[in-house]
């Protein structure tokens, strides 16, 4: 039986204690105080304002599990705010997201601050910064010139990984880096979402980067079945996420040549929105955000992906186990 989301909380404490109140190298912050701190840090429980009934928002997500999710934790976490929420989930990839705020269709939804960079701001691969706060800062400045607030991002990254099973990768020399695959990527399939043509963080840069050519054996799939493709040895590489909870069985190759920039998701909502909505609305989106740890989104993912929970299950365990909801 998997953990539940407090005991990963838990961990993250214990191993958290010998830097208490100091932020690792990615910008997660570690908790502090005792073997309680997990509990009382995660049980400000929302309280309802009146006031926010009359305001409706509409809260938008990409087409795949962890933006699912997340979709449905600010769902949740509003609704028990006070206001009164719709939901657009799984409208499509980023681009088509983000089109949906811009055009009023959504009031928000979490973006990836590495897509942002890449799909929205068209920075270069080798421009890319590695710090994850320095990503965040940059698209909030970059977001801000078109009227859209980047809330603070989530403690975790869900970067694109390149992955394949272990009999493959034993069979291609044990290999472990991406740069090892130069030379033996004539006949390998390559499978990722329908946008990752385009991508420099996806098919793009895996040939402008690394120099693979891959493009004549590349198949784009629903995001869904990132896994199945390889399980059913109809990939021999598809491109995964870090937080999939099948990634345990597959070997993830090393980005040795710093393709892939920090993935730390933001609330992307309008600053006209945003200040009509109220304090409340920025205030609770941060507070749910904190706990998204690698560890407690990977399990959150796992519920839905592997235990066949629905994302709105999922999203109010974390919310209750957290206390931010009774």
């Amino acid at each position: 039986m998997r953990r539940t989301i407090l005991s990963l909380f838990a961990l993250v404490l214990v191993l958290g204690v010998a830097a208490c109140g100091s932020d690792d190298d990615n910008g997660t912050s570690t908790a502090t105080g005792g073997a309680t701190a997990p509990a009382e840090a995660a049980s400000d429980e929302i309280a309802s304002n009146p006031e926010n009934a009359s305001t409706t928002i509409t809260i938008g997500s990409k087409n795949f599990t962890e933006q699912k999710i997340l979709g449905e934790i600010y769902a949740q976490a509003l609704s028990a705010a006070g206001y009164d929420v719709d939901t657009e989930l799984n409208l499509g990839d980023e681009k088509t997201a983000l089109k949906a705020l811009e055009d009023g269709q959504i009031d928000g939804y979490p973006e990836y601050t590495g897509t942002a960079l890449l799909s929205f701001f068209g920075v270069k691969t080798e421009d890319l910064p590695t710090d994850a706060q320095a990503a965040y800062d940059q698209v909030k400045a970059d977001f801000a010139k078109d009227g859209i607030e980047a809330l603070p991002p989530t403690p975790f990254t869900s970067s694109n990984e390149v992955g394949l099973t272990k009999e493959k990768a034993e069979e291609l020399g044990g290999i472990t880096k991406i740069s090892e695959l130069e030379g033996q990527e004539d006949g390998l399939k390559l499978y990722g979402t329908p946008e990752c043509r385009q991508r420099l963080d996806c098919l793009l840069g895996l040939e402008q980067v690394y120099g693979l050519d891959l493009r004549d054996d590349f198949t784009p799939v629903d995001p869904s079945l990132r896994h199945e493709v390889l399980d059913k040895g109809q990939a021999d590489l598809s491109i995964v996420f870090t937080t999939d909870p099948q990634n345990r069985d597959l070997v993830l190759l090393e980005d040795d040549k710093g393709m892939f920039p920090p993935y730390n998701s933001t609330f992307l909502v309008k600053q006209s929105f945003l200040q009509d909505a109220g304090p409340d609305m920025a205030q609770t989106i941060e507070l749910v955000t904190e706990g998204l740890t690698d560890e407690v989104m990977q399990e959150l993912n796992a519920r839905v992906d592997l235990d066949k929970e629905t994302p709105e299950a999922a999203a109010k365990a974390y919310l209750q186990e957290s206390g931010y909801i009774s």
